[in-house]
């Protein structure tokens, strides 16, 4: 049985785990049994870059944890060797560095499952997470299409005032062209609560 001294340590590990996992935004639980030292090690150098947090730990320390910060449904992924990535603030770095490597691995290092706002998700979900675009290319493509029905408005306008056509056909164009720059906003909408 272990001494008190060690059982005090461990629970003060899962406590402090237990914090670390309650103010992360984003958790990726892995399996890092195949991964070689190199490949380790700069993994380990773009997660700190990144500001990910990564570390080995114990199956039975991680699933305590994860009960102390109420997030359920990870214990059938608490097997083997484990590693995770927790970022505290963005959703997509994490699952976007660990899929890095496993892509590069060609799949001998696995996510297991992960976490998402303190729910817990499958692998499949954090693989979607990590193929998502980045933020700075999500917020160009959503600038692109509410700018591009004023692009077309302001061609349609040159183009008749360059014709010299009568302002009735000039009013009815505009129309037509308002109509379409009113209508472009409401489908890029959905793209904007995905930003």
């Amino acid at each position: 049985m272990p001494s008190t001294k060690i059982l005090k340590a461990k629970e003060k590990y899962v406590e402090e785990l237990s914090q670390k996992l309650k103010e992360s935004a984003c958790g990726v639980i892995t399996n890092y049994k195949s991964i070689n030292v190199a490949d380790d090690t700069m993994l380990r150098k773009s997660m700190r870059e990144a500001g990910v947090d990564y570390f080995v730990v114990k199956n039975s320390l991680l699933s305590r944890a994860c009960e102390k910060a109420g997030i359920t449904g990870l214990d059938e992924h608490f097997h083997e060797e484990t590693a995770l990535a927790l970022s505290k603030d963005d959703i997509i770095i994490a699952p976007k560095l660990v899929y890095g490597q496993v892509d590069k691995s060609k799949g001998a290092y696995k996510i297991k499952a992960g976490f998402i706002e303190g729910k817990a998700v499958d692998a499949g979900v954090i693989t979607e997470y990590a193929q998502l675009p980045s933020k700075e290319v999500l917020v160009s493509k959503l600038l692109f299409m509410l700018q591009s029905p004023m692009q077309r408005l302001a061609i349609a306008a040159s183009e008749i005032a360059k014709k010299g056509e009568s302002d009735d056909t000039v009013a009815a164009t505009l129309v037509v062209a308002k109509g379409a720059a009113e209508a472009a906003p409401a489908e890029a909408a959905p793209a904007a609560e995905s930003a």
